[in-house]
Order: structure tokens, then C-alpha cells, then sequence
């Protein structure tokens, strides 16, 4: 699959956590946590599950930053 998005983080699903709409997928990239919310529709579709490799791809309009 080709995809114009650049913001591209290849990782392993470490835990899929389901609600009743909603599923939070959480991923391992290079030792960084990233949690994903998702449909639960979704999360079938794809067969995520703990271990599966997927990519996260990030699209967004802004991106704020802080300090302390």
C-alpha cells in the first residue's frame, strides 16, 4: 500500500483494550508507547491483536509542543 501521509510509525501492538465503541490499541515504536483510539468496527477489521506488526500513521493539522 502506498500513502501520501509522511508521519509514518512502524511498531507491534502490545494491547487492545475494548469498549463498547471505542477500542484504545496501544503500540510499541522502538520502545515508545503510542496509544491509538479506534473503533471497535475497526480493530475487527484488521485482526489487531496483541503481537500483530502495524503501521500508525499520523495526520494532523497542528502540533503543539511544551516545556515546563
Amino acid at each position: 500500500m502506498k500513502i501520501s501521509a509522511r508521519n509514518q510509525l512502524s511498531g507491534t501492538v502490545t494491547s487492545v483494550n475494548e469498549g463498547a465503541a471505542i477500542a484504545n490499541v496501544e503500540i510499541d515504536v522502538n520502545g515508545q508507547r503510542l496509544v491509538a483510539s479506534i473503533t471497535v468496527e475497526a480493530v475487527r477489521e484488521l485482526g489487531l491483536k496483541e503481537g500483530a506488526a502495524v503501521t500508525a500513521i499520523v495526520k494532523a493539522s497542528d502540533v503543539l509542543l511544551a516545556t515546563d
